[in-house]
């Protein structure tokens, strides 16, 4: 029995990286999954197949979180096809980064749209299915970068920091019908998208890092198994920061 048997979960920008590692690690656990893909059909499809293997049942959405309607009409399709939704993460998100003196209002808005706004979709179309239940872990995905800021991203760190406070929020209106809202602030994990950048850059940033490395993403997918699960049945409003004391 895993610790999350008989539990459906809904993941979002599932398809690589951190979102990937939570999808396996929750089916590894025993929970159902369905999960979002927008662009990487083919890797969408070869995860399903992946999350099977684990006796589960496993679903892709091709949905775009950052719609309001896309959201709700994924929330319906994932009870319908599931029967349950027990839990739900808030993964999907992107950068674009620049100085602020260079940056564009398109940039500044896209990112809140997909990172921030996702967020509040998501969870206000699962909120009627989780009240219904009287149970339910919302997870939402913020960074290091939300919590301190950082040069370049004023854009992604205010999409981040409106992720906390939105968490904090959730958890105190829905408390009392037994849902839990936390957040996730992964520090610097390394994942598809570093591989690209420099090695010596990436060598200096794992420099800086008390414990001397680069976070894996198994580690987030370890922290969404134990906030989803019943271990933390009185665990909410929380920011949980994984991120090896690169912040504390």
């Amino acid at each position: 029995m895993g610790l999350l048997s008989g539990k459906t979960a809904l993941i979002t920008g599932a398809s690589k990286g951190i979102g990937r590692a939570i999808a396996i690690k929750y089916a590894q656990e025993g929970a159902n999954v369905a999960f979002t893909f927008l662009s990487s059909v083919e890797k969408g499809q070869a995860l399903v197949s992946e999350l099977e293997a684990f006796g589960v049942k496993a679903k892709g959405y091709r949905s775009d979180a950052s719609d309001f309607k896309a959201a709700e009409e994924l929330v319906n399709n994932v009870v319908a096809d599931f029967g349950a939704l027990d839990i739900l993460i808030n993964n999907a998100g992107i950068t674009r980064d620049n100085l602020l003196m260079r940056m564009t209002e398109e940039s500044w808005d896209e990112i809140m749209n997909v990172n921030l706004k996702s967020c509040f979709n998501t969870v206000k179309a699962a909120n009627r299915t989780m009240m219904k239940a009287k149970a339910g872990s919302i997870i939402n995905m913020t960074s290091v970068v939300g919590a301190k800021g950082n040069a370049g991203q004023a854009n992604y760190a205010a999409s981040k920091a409106g992720i906390i406070g939105f968490t904090k929020s959730v958890a105190l209106e829905l408390g009392s019908r037994n849902i839990r809202c936390n957040a996730i602030a992964p520090g610097f994990i390394e994942t598809e998208m570093t591989e690209v950048l420099d090695e010596k850059t990436v060598q200096g940033w794992r420099d800086a890092i008390p414990m001397k490395r680069g976070g894996k993403p198994e580690e987030i997918a370890d922290a969404c198994v134990f906030l989803g699960s019943d271990m933390s049945t009185y665990i909410s409003g929380q920011v949980l920061h994984v991120n090896g004391a690169m912040y504390t």
